[in-house]
C-alpha cells in the first residue's frame, strides 16, 4: 500500500482548522501539528499510486489555509 508523509506550512492561525479537514479524509490516517518549520504532518495511505497522488495534488494541496507542502513518499 503506497503511504506518503506530508509537511504542511498553514496560514498563522489555521492549523486546528486544517487539523479537522485532515482528519475526515479517507486517506488520512494520522495527523499531527508541530512546533518548528511545518505546521502540520499528515501520514496518507492509498490503494494505488494515482489515488495517493490525486489525494495529495487534489485534495490536502487545494485547502483554502495551506500555504505549502513537502511530500515525501515512503519506498519498500
Amino acid at each position: 500500500m503506497p503511504i506518503a508523509f506530508v509537511l504542511i506550512n498553514a496560514e498563522l492561525g489555521a492549523e486546528t482548522d486544517l487539523l479537522n479537514q485532515l482528519k475526515n479524509m479517507e486517506s488520512v490516517k494520522y495527523v499531527y501539528v508541530l512546533y518548528g518549520a511545518y505546521d502540520l504532518v499528515v501520514k496518507v495511505e492509498a490503494p494505488d499510486n494515482e489515488m495517493l497522488k490525486r489525494t495529495i495534488s487534489n485534495n490536502i494541496r487545494q485547502l483554502k489555509n495551506v500555504r505549502s507542502t513537502l511530500t515525501m513518499t515512503v519506498i519498500e
